[in-house]
């Protein structure tokens, strides 16, 4: 490996398609005038700041991006979550505030609104004289959107809107408490009795003095754990009339006289088409998160470099903590899985823009893009919070300090886990994916491949109890070794899961006890194919390095993403005979001579994130 690889050959390969857009808006974040420094300010200051803030990124013009051209906009989809993943770099309450003005309200009106909606709103949504509210979450039923509580009948030309009770009011709504005048709002649409499933509609909350509007109720949620800055209230309806045109009615309509229109039949299937085109959310989450995550290494890294502890046996010098290897584990494999995560962000940030933008996509696209997205958008934000934390003791007590920003890092993160869908509900989607494709496939195939099939099946579990034929000592740094293990890990769990559900369902036990009783294997199904996915994505990645000193640097770090994941899941790869015992000491050994041989690198690796200097100011080196 060359002594010296420029950072910014590294910063080409992670901006990838999209380097002018982030230089430009690198350039911007470094010249503007929005402030980034919050722990000490009351609710009500922060939430100031960050409306002034939003007006500030309204000069720089920040929110046409993903906007219709005829209303404004650029159309540029993959811009508009590009730029949402950079403001992660700064004040999170900032960036979550931004992505409910634009991504969550906005994108609802822009992708299940229709014209009348588009020419009657996006302008005003863009220029922020319309604040609004993206109003799905209920307290009851928070994950289960498709069974939430609040109605909307429809009567004489106007629908009604009520709460039935307290666990169907709105909650966690951003932008509810203090800014918004209108909410999206997702609610049951009954049509002289019938149940048609759930529909969105524009309703007013609030008027032009901030007064609540006639039959809405609003609370405020109050002080929360981090992402003070954003205003989450709660929205309770009764009797609340809207007239017929504020149905959002891209996959639904209903005529003066109560007829109701769809080209989508089925209630089911029309309500997760809905939920599809507001995927955009959980592709920025995890955006986000990855920004996050890099900006609590770099504080880290630095720190790590420039803090000496305890001196050498008979020297002078004290020692780097980065050079003892304890701490190089802390943080180097989580830096190659933050790289990793990343490439395959922007494999996803492309598939959706391509999705989005087709004039007629595939319903097996879309599917694939909900399925990604979910997946990613939980291993992210997982990833951050245990790196940021990571990072937070790496730095002991200084890491500890509100000023030097990893406290507020870690709280304002913390709920990415479970917003834009819980993540431990979103791997459940994942796998179910996976198990859809898995029956398709095996209900495709020749009786001859039918039976190859179950045949690998079987021999399978024998092969297991004679692990030296599995894996004879392989090349540590084998690229086709690391990807037929991810391959193989991932084929072996859905099979396997497919025969404990089909087993289990062949029985007279209840369907959900079916589920249920599997769900740690549908957990797992669902993991180690997102594990898969990222680790092509950083393979593709360094391939298209076009500098050999930066591109030999990439390689060794895929190494370690992929032994430093292997080590972590070594008692499965050991108990199905994917490893030996003396081989999962190989792995370990390996991790601990990549972490020495990468150290001298940690810096630069951190440099090529090129966060814009202002967010790095603290005292942590």
């Amino acid at each position: 490996m060359a002594a010296q690889v420029d950072a910014s050959a590294l910063t080409d390969v992670l901006d990838g398609q999209w380097s002018e857009l982030r230089s430009r808006l690198r350039k911007q974040m470094t010249g503007a005038r929005v402030v980034d420094r919050h722990h000490d300010l009351t609710t009500e200051a922060h939430r100031a700041q960050v409306w002034d803030g939003m007006r500030v990124l309204v000069e720089a013009d920040y929110p046409a991006l993903g906007f219709d051209p005829a209303y404004g906009g650029e159309g540029d989809v993959r811009g508009a979550v590009v730029s949402f993943q950079m403001l992660g770099y700064g004040d999170l309450s900032l960036m979550v505030k931004a992505g409910v003005q634009w991504g969550l309200f906005g994108g609802a009106v822009q992708m299940l609104g229709t014209d009348r909606h588009h020419q009657r709103y996006l302008r005003d949504i863009m220029s922020l004289e319309l604040p609004g509210c993206f109003a799905m979450t209920e307290s009851g039923h928070g994950s289960d959107v498709q069974h939430l509580r609040t109605t909307a009948r429809y009567n004489n030309g106007s629908f009604i809107l009520n709460t039935p009770d307290d666990s169907a009011r709105k909650d966690y709504i951003g932008n509810a408490a203090r800014d918004g005048r209108i909410a999206v709002v997702f609610a049951q649409l009954d049509i002289r009795g019938r149940q048609y499933g759930v529909h969105a509609f524009m309703v007013p909350i609030r008027d032009h003095e901030g007064n609540s509007m006639p039959g809405v109720r609003i609370g405020d949620c109050g002080r929360k754990a981090g992402l003070n800055g954003v205003d989450n209230g709660r929205l309770w309806f009764s009797n609340v009339r809207v007239p017929r045109e504020a149905l959002l009615n891209r996959y639904g309509d209903v005529s003066e006289d109560g007829t109701y229109t769809s080209l989508i039949e089925n209630d089911s299937r029309r309500f997760f088409t809905m939920l599809g085109a507001l995927v955009r959310g959980r592709v920025s989450v995890a955006g986000s998160a990855g920004s996050a995550t890099q900006r609590s290494l770099t504080l880290a890294v630095r720190h790590a470099e420039t803090r000496r502890q305890f001196q050498r046996p008979g020297g002078d010098a004290e020692i780097p903590l980065l050079d003892y290897l304890a701490h190089q584990r802390k943080l180097l494999p989580a830096l190659a899985t933050t790289y990793a995560l990343h490439f395959a962000q922007n494999e996803l940030i492309a598939m959706l823009h391509d999705t989005q933008t087709a004039p007629e996509p595939g319903e097996r696209d879309k599917r694939v893009l909900e399925s990604r997205a979910a997946g990613i958008k939980a291993i992210a934000t997982w990833h951050a919070t245990a790196t940021i934390q990571t990072a937070r003791e790496a730095c002991g007590g200084a890491g500890y300090l509100a000023e030097n920003l990893l406290p507020s890092l870690k709280a304002d993160t913390d709920v990415f886990t479970t917003f834009e869908g819980d993540n431990t509900v979103l791997l459940q989607l994942v796998a179910k994916g996976l198990l859809t494709d898995y029956r398709d496939n095996f209900a495709d195939l020749s009786p001859l491949a039918t039976a190859r099939l179950v045949a690998g099946q079987l021999i399978s579990p024998v092969l297991e109890r004679l692990p030296g034929l599995i894996i004879a000592r392989p090349a540590m740094h084998d690229r086709t070794w690391h990807l037929d293990l991810f391959a193989d890990r991932e084929q072996h769990v859905l099979a396997g899961l497919a025969r404990r559900l089909r087993t289990a369902a062949s029985s007279d036990k209840d369907p959900f006890d079916v589920f249920n009783d599997a769900q740690d294997h549908v957990l797992r199904a669902g993991r180690v194919h997102i594990e898969r996915l990222v680790l092509e994505a950083f393979v593709a990645a360094v391939r298209r390095c076009a500098d050999p000193a930066a591109r030999d640097l990439l390689e060794r770090l895929c190494d370690l993403y992929v032994l430093s994941a292997v080590e972590s899941d070594r008692a499965w790869f050991l108990e199905h005979g994917r490893l030996t015992p003396p081989l999962a000491k190989r792995v370990v050994a390996e991790v601990n001579r990549l972490c020495r041989h990468l150290r001298p690198h940690a810096r630069t690796l951190v440099d090529a994130f090129a966060i814009p200097e202002q967010q790095l100011v603290t005292e942590l080196g």
